[in-house]
């Protein structure tokens, strides 16, 4: 092997080691300062992204080293991804999920909100208003024993806890 070819594998096995780790940063969980700085809040996101469907699960978390508010939507069969900017709480990016991880998700947990009488909106207001302090990071539903549930994390600066509400 000539020592070209030898540095540009190098070079390519390091460059794809550090975006598997920088995706890998991406799943650290957001802590209570990333959240302190958003001024919306989960519900508003949830909302705001109506616009584009019914909201199916939101959810904090950290992109690319920066906190970001994600709804996924679910309308006419398809689903989205919103990006609600937790600054001004109004949509800054829509995508359609197509396939993947990211589809299976939206697929399922809009079988469970198709079952739901309640919006998850509702949910995450009863949960941060029977927690005070707490904000909520994150809502999916799910069901168990053949009902509806959403299951709420909610963080504040001592660390989260997690809680179910009845969707019917």
């Amino acid at each position: 092997m000539n020592r070209k070819f030898a540095t540009l594998v190098t070079s390519a096995i390091g460059g794809a080691l550090l975006l598997v780790g920088a995706a890998m940063a991406d799943d650290k969980p957001v802590d209570s300062k990333a959240l302190e700085g958003a001024k919306s809040s989960l519900a508003k996101g949830l909302a705001a992204a109506q616009a584009k469907g019914k909201p199916i699960s939101g959810k904090f978390e950290m992109h690319e080293g920066k906190l970001q508010l994600s709804i996924y939507t679910a309308s006419k069969g398809k689903y989205r991804e919103v990006i609600v900017n937790h600054t001004s709480g109004k949509i800054a990016k829509s995508e359609e999920i197509k396939d993947g991880e990211d589809f299976t998700h939206a697929t399922d947990q809009s079988k469970t909100m198709v079952k739901a009488k309640k919006t998850l909106s509702a949910a995450v207001a009863k949960a941060v208003a029977g927690n005070a302090g707490y904000r909520a990071l994150s809502v999916v539903p799910s069901l168990e024993q053949d009902k509806p549930v959403a299951t709420i994390v909610l963080q504040n600066a001592t660390g989260t806890k997690t809680v179910s509400e009845k969707l019917d």
